[in-house]
């Protein structure tokens, strides 16, 4: 996608909150997906290889976005099919911006970018191998993902900024997650950065 040398976009990656009005196309949005839980191979039924590092390649997330806006994509809930590389449409709904800032605690700028990516996490995935521990790794693996979200954005001129501060059950609901089996562990609204 970019040009930008890894240096160069570690030195200019800031967390952003203010988000121009220019939509993500189709080819950023998949170079993001991509970046972020693109699958590189498989070299086993349950094994897959990741553009992000993960205990013992368990990858425990399923990707939930919020396309604001993308060009050709509907307003809405969408899933991100890795092994596809594809999105899935799950379900759109008046005021969903609203009620994902509401779910935020009021930080409306979760919502305002072209893009609000939502990892969930099943930790049973991660808890057949690693038992207990498996509850250590999680949270250092979701932070390998959104750091390849901060540097992939960067190198599109794209802006994003992690967020962990939400209400579980109002955020789990509203995705449509049971909440126990799988929820939402981290965010991160993302868009063209402001002129």
């Amino acid at each position: 996608m970019g040009a930008a040398s890894l240096l160069s976009l570690l030195h200019s990656r800031r967390s952003v909150r203010r988000y121009g009005d220019k939509p993500f196309s189709m080819p950023e949005l998949a170079f993001l997906l991509w970046a972020t839980q693109g699958v590189i191979s498989h070299p086993g039924p349950a094994v897959t290889l990741r553009t992000v590092p993960s205990a013992g390649a368990r990858h425990a997330f399923e990707t939930y976005l919020y396309c604001r806006r993308v060009e050709g994509l509907e307003e809405g809930i969408w899933r991100y099919l890795p092994l596809e590389h594809r999105l899935l449409f799950e379900f759109n709904e008046p005021g969903l911006g609203a009620r994902i800032s509401t779910a935020c605690l009021g930080q409306r700028f979760v919502s305002q970018g072209a893009a609000t990516f939502f990892w969930s996490v099943l930790p049973s995935r991660m808890e057949w191998r690693y038992g207990p521990a498996a509850h250590r790794v999680l949270p250092l693996d979701a932070g390998h993902v959104c750091q390849n979200l901060y540097l992939a954005a960067e190198a599109i001129g794209a802006g994003v900024c992690a967020v962990g501060a939400y209400d579980q059950q109002a955020l789990d609901a509203l995705l449509r997650l049971d909440g126990e089996e799988e929820f939402v562990l981290y965010l991160a609204p993302a868009g063209k950065k402001a002129g």
